[in-house]
């Protein structure tokens, strides 16, 4: 835990490397200081067609999936830690949004084979 999903528009890939994004996400998580490195996950969803009606051009929306439990305050810690990072990459024209989502703890299950 934490998962952390991107969601972009795939006209970003003409500016930088998902990779790079996917690095930046990876960093953010880790310098929230709420997760050991081993268990940060991160995976890039493109999309090809999107509507923004802000006027944007692009996008990149980070969804941070994590056990429920943690407070308000942790919650943020890790969306700005994230954004931050994200800044870095000095994209212009483009939205960058990052949310947190609680999993509930009860329910989840996981198995490695």
């Amino acid at each position: 835990m934490p998962h952390l999903i991107i969601e972009y528009s795939k006209q970003i890939e003409d500016k930088v490397e998902v990779t790079a994004v996917m690095e930046k996400v990876f960093q953010g998580a880790v310098a929230a200081n709420l997760f050991a490195e081993k268990d940060i996950k991160v995976r890039a969803h493109a999309y090809q067609q999107h509507m923004n009606g802000a006027g944007f051009n692009g996008f990149i929306h980070v969804s941070s999936r994590i056990l429920s439990g943690r407070n308000t305050e942790q919650k943020t810690q890790l969306t700005q830690a994230v954004l931050n990072e994200l800044k870095t990459l000095d994209l212009e024209d483009l939205s960058i949004t990052v949310e947190v989502l609680d999993i509930d703890r009860d329910s989840y299950a996981k198995h490695i084979g």
